[in-house]
């Protein structure tokens, strides 16, 4: 054995190897979950949130604001807190998209106000919807959109108003309550729930009484971020991107009922749902629902905003580990296991002519991008009653259906629709294109969308009509004003999302960057984006007629799009 001398006392002493260090653990910074004791808020929303419950904030809309107008709004309720009851203040006009960005939240806020309106499982009456039109005549200048979460939105709403329409919708059974915030928002359903010849089982009951137990309990109310949920007998609600789904499906043994999805979500950082694994009977979809919402609640990421959604939990913790923790501390039992639903074999979205259970006809008409009116909608009501119908539906895309249509008033019906821009028979462009409320009404859009997409929809009617008899497959086109995702560019065969782009000028103009081959139900999974491949608002008609001729010349035979763009030269997509 080697040695060394001590200097000190010229004493020998054999060779140690020097001792490793032991690295310092990395220390992970709290991310707010209350369930760990991280009740202390993180951020500012979490704060206000404290403060107080934004559920009250109805009280002070009633009492004090519809009183003294705007400028007497509290910055913390106007920016916070009126969500909870439906409302966003909508973007000022005269500021294009340089403006948006947080610097310029003053100047970008209008004193009017966005008001979503709840429509869990899209369904109406004639009266609901008569109400939502007069609401839109009297109070909204006539605006009424369809949204992908079977809502209906207004736009130019004043404070001084929303006591009257809150009375009135509520007169008919609808309300605002938690149609946005951070709470449980509007419940997906079927838009033929209980009438489709194909669902497994109709989830009606269990949506009602998720909306009835839950919606407005201020045990919920206070969720680290928005709460998505879609319940359906068969696949026509994009469970693959929601916080929780339950989607129809037959047992071997114990027969109908639902399989059970957690942790979809698109934006900035888009992750699809994953299977629990569990079969649930239709009457423990409320108690699942709460106990899914609940783990949310008690171990969602609360520490930044950009973490703050079910996903990033799933993520991280695992679909193992989710479904022992719903069992063991949630639920208090196990759950059964359960087969997965059987993939689609075609797009649902109902549009079109069908039969239902009842004998009769559902007919689902296409406005573009779910632009309508209160005129039109009134207009809606006055030709379903005449074909001896009370039942309306919205879809989760955009569209809108009517029920209980017997034959010899089926066409009648659609010429009325017809000629108010409402097409049974729409072409393919109308009938698979969304839009997101775009740079028009939002503060966040960095381009326009739903208005740009009136224009757009006659031009690629007229520009592809040689070709438009060769396709035999649906062509989605989604178009998001900002990262956001509201509409979806992630899983659209052709995606916009909107921001700035350099015109090859030098200029910063309103553009998109593009995804490709998005899809959902069939391969699911989310758009391929091309590398510094953007373009501009402009250039948007003359990008969709070059790639969608490049998919018809290229494509094999019976080959849908987002299965052509994943083999596709880079050079046919541009």
């Amino acid at each position: 054995m080697s040695s060394t001398t001590d200097a000190t006392t010229g004493a020998k002493s054999p060779d140690v190897a020097p001792r490793e260090r032991t690295a310092r653990p990395t220390k992970r910074r709290a991310e707010g979950q209350w369930a760990l004791g991280y009740r202390e808020p993180l951020n500012a929303n979490e704060q206000a949130k404290k403060d107080d419950n934004p559920l009250n904030v109805r009280a002070r809309i009633e009492n004090i604001y519809s009183k003294q107008g705007f400028d007497s709004i509290d910055k913390g309720d106007l920016r916070g807190r009126f969500r909870w009851w439906g409302l966003y203040t909508q973007r000022e006009e005269g500021y294009d998209a340089t403006f948006t960005g947080e610097e310029n939240v003053d100047l970008l806020e209008a004193k009017y106000f966005m008001m979503r309106v709840r429509c869990d499982g899209g369904s109406l009456n004639l009266e609901q919807l008569r109400t939502i039109a007069g609401i839109s005549q009297e109070f909204g200048r006539n605006t009424a959109d369809l949204s992908d979460r079977e809502n209906v939105q207004f736009h130019w709403i004043e404070v001084e108003n929303v006591p009257e329409i809150w009375k009135r919708l509520e007169a008919v059974g609808l309300k605002t309550t938690e149609a946005c915030g951070d709470c449980p928002r509007v419940v997906l359903g079927s838009p033929l729930a209980g009438e489709s010849l194909d669902e497994v089982l109709d989830t009606t009951p269990a949506i009602d009484e998720i909306v009835r137990r839950y919606i407005g309990d201020p045990r919920y109310s206070n969720l680290p971020r928005k709460f998505k949920t879609a319940i359906s007998g068969q696949q026509d609600v994009v469970h693959e991107i929601n916080d929780v789904a339950f989607i129809g499906v037959n047992h071997p043994e114990h027969g109908p009922g639902l399989d059970l999805w957690v942790g979809g979500g698109l934006s900035t950082n888009p992750m699809l749902a994953q299977r629990v694994g569990a079969w649930i009977p239709l009457d423990e979809v409320p108690d699942v629902w709460e106990g899914v919402v609940s783990i949310f609640r008690d171990y969602g990421y609360r520490r930044l905003r950009a973490k703050a959604r079910l996903k990033f939990l799933i993520k991280d913790w695992g679909i193992e580990k989710f479904r022992e923790v719903l069992e063991t501390e949630y639920l208090k039992r196990p759950l059964i296991d359960g087969p997965a639903p059987e993939k689609p074999t075609r797009p649902i979205d109902h549009v079109g002519i069908q039969k239902t259970q009842n004998g009769l006809n559902a007919v689902g008409f296409a406005p573009i991008a779910g632009r309508v009116s209160g005129t039109i909608l009134a207009r809606v009501a006055d030709a379903a009653e005449k074909a001896g119908s009370d039942r309306i539906r919205f879809t989760p895309f955009q569209k809108l259906i009517i029920l209980d249509v017997a034959e010899e008033t089926l066409e009648p019906l659609i010429a009325d629709l017809d000629a108010l821009g409402l097409p049974a028979r729409p072409s393919h462009w109308r009938k698979n294109l969304m839009a997101c409320s775009g740079i028009e009404f939002c503060k966040l859009s960095f381009a326009e969308t739903r208005k740009r997409s009136q224009v757009l929809v006659p031009e690629l009617e007229e520009r592809l009509a040689d070709i438009n008899a060769q396709l035999d497959v649906p062509i989605t086109i989604n178009i998001n004003g900002c990262p956001n995702s509201c509409a979806r560019s992630q899983v659209a065969d052709i995606g916009f999302k909107g921001q700035l782009v350099d015109d090859g000028e030098g200029n910063q103009v309103e553009g998109f960057q593009v995804h490709l081959g998005g899809s959902l139900g069939f391969d699911t999974t989310f758009g391929r984006k091309l590398r510094q491949h953007k373009v501009t608002s402009v250039e948007m008609g003359d990008y969709i007629d070059r790639v969608v001729r490049q998919f018809v010349k290229n494509r094999n035979e019976g080959e849908r799009f987002a299965e052509w763009a994943v083999r596709a030269d880079e050079a046919d997509m541009r």
